[in-house]
């Protein structure tokens, strides 16, 4: 009770109350049409509703003191820190009571008594007390639980905090490896086998058929449908492998083959491409985009995406490559946070030139760019559009080169073969019983008699999942884009002071080096555009839920065990793995089923019980899980009726999409307030003219307790925005 024993008299409330009682409700009343200003929206030091429209970095602008060791100097435009407080800002004001001093727990209370007086709530003051109370106690008992935090505390109290990521990193692949002496996708279950079988199989075409052959080599034997990059990777994979055992890669009596040194071989090189593209991405990620926080915190975030349990049993158990894609698109976000733009773009190229999945992707990242096109002005907008146009088109160009270009093909018609595999529409809508919208409506409305039979019933269904998938992506690519116009830089706006800083501190920049003021939009974005496609779109499998899960896992990283954001990607990913489970199962992998599932959930700290305070997400997860453990035991307990095989596999279904329909929602909740709070829903920038005073930093901003203070460059507008957690709750 320290936190209440310590809070001020209540005659100390109302005297405090009635003197700040006149200027509230003036602040009040002018601000009663802007929109609220979460306390995680500063980024870049500029104030969000200034008079200035340019939207130029501030490099005057200030933090409040508990981030006051960040200097103005490294936060000056092209300064190495300044994109790493940009986006770590984004996390760095939510509400952490558990980890508040006793001083700013008094202060907080005291705010929030001064709150519940203003306007006339002084009965409830008590019970908000004890609210506070009580999500400090659980914040506490969120993180002591974390075994991950514990481990990292412990090593940095024996001074080996230098050893934490690369012990990490030994501990999770080690953790690979050890999934990789389990069973894998088709495992002696011929002719076809599995995926295992198909990934070995385009090594073998590869290595030994010429590029003219690969999309076209015995097409009913697992024919190679992924893009070009995977083809390329598949061929150095089997050329390897075949100067260790040619037996392994012998063209066609090498099928199905499953000797010991040939699976050691295939599941070594899943992590070695992990360890190469994957994990340097994650570490990226995290210094890049929580390059401010504390150093524990972020070697708890490597943790929870090292150990990311779907990713782990789809890769190393079942065998796919996927942490390529993810690791390249992962890459192509961190260039896009530093402002290499152009780098950014040839990654997430090189993301779709390895698995066309990464297309899930694809509308919000190009939204993001051509935002930032727009918001650059037109001069600066356009150099950068004519660049990336450039770069993605040479580098398309580069990658297909092979399979349109004689003597490597018989002509440029040749490279239809290719996008035709790549794009296999003759399948049918879904395949086997993945939790999206239409499998889970399949169970009334039966999708193939309404489109009907043949060619036109195929067509209606492409058409029909195609324009859900677009509503579904479409508030995020539309957020993105309208932001980008809202806070435009004007050519004419000045920014000379901003050049003469950054040759001051000794590095020329660019505007289009530096991230925009939307940047936060686009991980909700990449959420909401991912988990559409993956809901609506055509020809999806169970596995493609690994695409949303990135962008939900990496929000999730930066959230503190027990907030809403944290407790929405530990339901997301628990039910995610849930979602895969009748794959798993046919695969054999019950046991790493549970394993990885228990293990992550330990190390990030999840505990619906112990952290329990009512709150929709809480209710949810219980509500899901309770129904999912249940459905595990009656599958274990009772067969599947013999009138209804897929019984099990359809309620599973059935349990699992309303929570990804939820997740999806969230995202596009949580993308409109990011765009609310750059500016409003309304107006534009010419409503807001450039001034040199707003170029030059003069806003400021300030956070304290449950309230937002923001003064613009005229010192003229005050507004207090009540509550705390911003977007994430």
């Amino acid at each position: 009770m320290d936190g209440l024993a310590a809070l001020p008299s209540e005659g100390a409330i109302h005297k405090r109350a009635s003197r700040k009682r006149t200027s509230s409700l003036a602040s009040n009343d002018r601000s009663a049409s802007s929109p609220p200003l979460p306390a995680l929206h500063h980024w870049l030091g500029t104030p969000p509703l200034s008079a200035s429209s340019s939207r130029d970095l501030a490099p005057n602008s200030s933090l409040p003191s508990s981030t006051s060791a960040v200097t103005s100097k490294n936060l000056a435009p092209g300064s190495p820190n300044a994109h790493r407080r940009s986006f770590s800002a984004l996390y760095l004001r939510e509400s952490t009571p558990g980890r508040k001093s006793l001083r700013n727990r008094q202060a907080s209370n005291a705010s929030i008594a001064s709150t519940y007086t203003n306007h006339g709530g002084g009965e409830n003051l008590h019970k908000s007390l004890l609210r506070s109370k009580r999500s400090q106690a659980h914040q506490e008992h969120a993180e002591n639980g974390s075994m991950g935090r514990r481990w990292i505390r412990y090593m940095h109290k024996r001074g080996l905090k230098s050893w934490v990521v690369p012990s990490a990193v030994a501990f999770a692949t080690l953790l690979k490896l050890a999934l990789g002496v389990g069973s894998y996708s088709g495992q002696a279950t011929p002719p076809m086998y599995g995926d295992y079988e198909a990934q070995r199989h385009w090594m073998e075409i590869t290595k030994h058929l010429p590029f003219r052959e690969w999309y076209t080599y015995d097409l009913q034997y697992w024919g190679l449908d992924y893009p070009p990059l995977t083809a390329y990777v598949s061929w150095i994979c089997g050329y390897i492998g075949a100067l260790i055992n040619p037996a392994w890669f012998a063209l066609d009596s090498s099928r199905g083959i499953e000797t010991a040194g040939s699976k050691l071989y295939m599941r070594l090189t899943v992590v070695f491409f992990d360890l190469l593209v994957y994990v340097p991405a994650i570490i990226m990620f995290v210094k890049v985009w929580q390059g401010t926080r504390s150093k524990r915190t972020q070697e708890q975030a490597i943790l929870l995406l090292l150990l990311q349990p779907a990713l782990l049993l789809i890769d190393h158990g079942h065998f796919q490559y996927n942490s390529v894609m993810l690791g390249l698109t992962l890459l192509a976000v961190n260039f896009f946070a530093t402002g290499n733009d152009l780098l950014g773009a040839l990654c997430f190229v090189l993301s779709l030139a390895f698995k066309q999945m990464a297309l899930y992707y694809a509308p919000a990242i190009g939204s993001y760019l051509l935002a930032k096109c727009i918001y650059l002005g037109q001069r600066h907008g356009t150099t950068l559009f004519t660049r990336l146009g450039l770069t993605v088109t040479a580098a398309f160009a580069l990658l297909f080169l092979p399979f349109y270009v004689p003597p490597f093909a018989p002509g440029p018609l040749h490279i239809l073969h290719p996008i035709t595999r790549i794009f296999p529409f003759s399948r049918g809508l879904f395949e086997d019983k993945v939790a999206n919208f239409w499998c889970a409506s399949n169970v009334l409305v039966k999708w193939r008699r309404v489109a009907g039979e043949g060619e036109t019933g195929r067509r209606w269904l492409v058409r029909t999942s195609t324009a859900l998938t677009a509503l579904g992506f479409g508030p995020a690519v539309a957020g993105l884009l309208r932001a980008g116009w809202t806070t435009r830089i004007k050519d004419h706006t000045p920014n000379t002071k901003i050049q003469a800083k950054a040759k001051a501190d000794g590095s020329e920049t660019t505007l289009a080096s530096n991230p925009p003021p939307f940047l936060p939009l686009l991980s909700y974005a990449l959420l909401a555009s991912s988990m559409s496609f993956f809901l609506f779109s055509f020809q999806v499998h169970e596995k493609t839920i690994l695409l949303p899960l990135l962008p939900l896992t990496l929000l999730m990283s930066a959230a503190p065990p027990g907030s809403a954001l944290h407790n929405w990607g530990a339901l997301g990913n628990n039910v995610a793995v849930f979602s895969m489970w009748p794959l798993l199962k046919r695969d054999g992998l019950a046991v790493p089923y549970v394993a990885c599932v228990v293990l992550w959930n330990r190390v990030i700290g999840y505990d619906l019980v112990g952290c329990w305070e009512g709150g929709v997400v809480q209710v949810l997860s219980l509500a899901v899980y309770a129904a999912a453990l249940a459905l595990h035991a009656l599958e274990l307990v009772f067969p599947a009726p013999a009138r209804y095989p897929d019984l099990f596999p359809v309620l599973n279904v059935l349990i699992s999409t309303p929570v990804f329909v939820l997740i999806w929602l969230w995202s596009l909740k949580c993308g409109v307030e990011v765009a609310w709070a750059l500016g409003g829903l309304g107006g534009s920038s010419k409503d807001r003219a450039g001034s040199p005073a707003a170029v030059e930093g003069k806003g400021a901003v300030d956070v304290e307790g449950a309230g937002t203070a923001v003064e613009g460059g005229a010192g003229a507008r005050r507004r207090r925005v009540e509550g705390t957690g911003g977007y994430f709750d």
